[in-house]
């Protein structure tokens, strides 16, 4: 959110290849990141303005410990295989007693019964927090529209935090889940970034991801308001939640 830089697998429609890398993907509990985060800072490139974007863009460049683009690029994706229900992947493997097993032992507890005969996955957002050493979380609501009236909330110029979330997968397995997240100053593009998470299969339990940590930029011209978009997408490009916000960074931060 606002945290791109400040800072939410290839898809895989048959559930074989989506065990073979569940381990590393989101159903071990001491490993839910998928790939690594990437992050890429937007140069300013009109003459507007030109000075103030290229001392922010600086400064997040310098702040940042990963790389990203803010869009894939549509030439590199794959042409992915046909997707099937949970009930259909196991129904394929039913003479294989052992793999059948281990693909229900992968699974953990899910009720096939509930979720089993759904094609399309779905994520829900359950909360979003901003975390920082020696301070109360910053708890931010989620409205229904994705559009916070106002301003969302104040970061402090220099300090390190960390984007926190949960999230809820019913219905069946969502691949290659991401966030996305592109901010503006003054109608200048200043950051844009990129964070995989993994890819998780349906439980009533919800999923908890904590964003790689991030210092926010200070200084006269990283100081004011900003507006950014964030997204929550899988594989297939499905967005799951869209929110348009606006939060500032002041010297010291917003009251709570």
């Amino acid at each position: 959110m606002g945290f791109s830089y400040f800072s939410v697998c290839i898809e895989t429609k048959s559930l074989v290849l989506f065990l073979a890398c569940s381990k590393n993907m989101g159903f071990d509990e001491n490993e839910e990141g998928g790939e690594k985060s990437t992050r890429q800072t937007m140069p300013a490139n009109q003459e507007a303005n030109h000075d103030e974007g290229e001392r922010i863009s600086r400064q997040m460049s310098e702040t940042s410990t990963y790389t990203t683009e803010e869009e894939d690029d549509e030439g590199s994706k794959l042409e992915l295989g046909p997707q099937y229900t949970l009930k259909e992947q196991l129904e394929k493997d039913k003479d294989d007693e052992s793999l059948r097993r281990w693909k229900e032992q992968l699974l953990g507890s899910v009720d096939l019964n509930n979720v089993g005969e759904t094609l399309d996955p779905d994520v829900k957002i359950l909360s979003l927090s901003i975390v920082s050493p020696g301070r109360s979380d910053i708890v931010l609501p989620i409205p229904g529209d994705g559009n916070p009236t106002g301003l969302w909330f104040t970061l402090k110029e220099g300090s390190k935090y960390h984007l926190k979330f949960s999230f809820q997968v019913s219905n069946n397995i969502v691949s290659g889940l991401k966030y996305t997240n592109t901010v503006w100053k003054s109608g200048l593009k200043v950051d844009s970034a990129k964070e995989m998470i993994g890819t998780f299969s349906p439980q009533l339990e919800p999923y908890s991801h904590v964003m790689p940590e991030e210092t926010t930029p200070s200084g006269i011209f990283a100081r004011g308001s900003y507006s950014a978009k964030s997204k929550f997408l899988d594989d297939d490009d499905k967005c799951y939640l869209e929110i348009n916000y606006k939060f500032d960074i002041r010297k010291e931060w917003g009251a709570t």
